[in-house]
């Protein structure tokens, strides 16, 4: 089975389009949260996934900002005034299936967990290092956990001693093996790893295997209807630079 793995869509329904048409042919596709905030078009972005039927789709915490689930104190100010918009501006159709969405599914396939964070706090922790990452080890049962969040690909690998942080290469079959392993492929609407193509990845179950892929998509676009909205101005840069 070929499963699109996507997270951090984030309102940015160029850069979703573009993963769509870079990706092909697949049988399923796992949303790992946060399909909405920061960007522009959240009602766009909820409708594009859900016309894609054939989903597992989770909650992130900007989902959950949008839905009044989380304090905005929590957020810093570029991303609670976004939240404020997105709030206002979902249809209602569109708050009711971010509602229903989960921050956590699994196991899939048998082998694979799903959480928007961790598996230690799915909506807010970030694994972001090896340490974050041997806190969640032993806190998923499956072989492989699936996580977003950072908007940074890669992979952390469970050894004996402290995991190993790897970044497959691009465009390459990446073999999953007999290690545990954290799996995060990077965000489509906003990179946070110095590289502003949309970030996904493609899983096969069968053959075992993960391949990486960056697309570029028309970013100005983006920022256009961005400007258009009254996002705040850094979130808007941000996405020139993938940081």
């Amino acid at each position: 089975m070929r499963i699109l793995l996507i997270s951090d869509i984030h309102a940015n329904l160029a850069a979703l389009n573009a993963v769509l048409a870079d990706a092909g042919s697949f049988d399923r596709v796992w949303c790992l949260g946060d399909l909405v905030g920061y960007g522009p078009e959240p009602n766009e972005c909820v409708e594009r996934v859900r016309e894609l039927r054939r989903y597992q789709c989770l909650a992130g915490n900007h989902d959950w900002a949008a839905l009044g689930k989380l304090d905005l104190d929590d957020f810093n100010t570029d991303a609670r005034l976004a939240a404020l918009w997105t709030r206002q501006t979902l249809t209602a159709d569109n708050r009711a299936f971010l509602d229903a969405r989960l921050a956590a599914i699994g196991p899939l396939e048998d082998r694979f967990s799903l959480v928007h964070g961790s598996p230690r706090q799915p909506i807010w922790e970030y694994i972001l290092d090896e340490t974050v990452a041997a806190a969640n080890f032993p806190l998923f049962d499956t072989p492989f956990c699936l996580v977003g969040h950072t908007h940074v690909p890669v992979i952390y690998a469970e050894t004996a001693d402290r995991p190993l942080a790897l970044l497959p290469p691009e465009n390459h079959p990446f073999a999953l093996g007999g290690q545990r392993l954290i799996i995060n492929p990077g965000s489509v609407g906003q990179p946070r790893d110095g590289d502003p193509r949309a970030s996904y990845a493609l899983l096969d179950t069968d053959a075992l295997t993960i391949t990486y892929r960056r697309v570029e998509y028309p970013i100005e676009a983006t920022q256009q209807k961005m400007v258009a909205a009254g996002l705040p101005p850094r979130i808007i840069a941000r996405l020139s630079y993938g940081w």
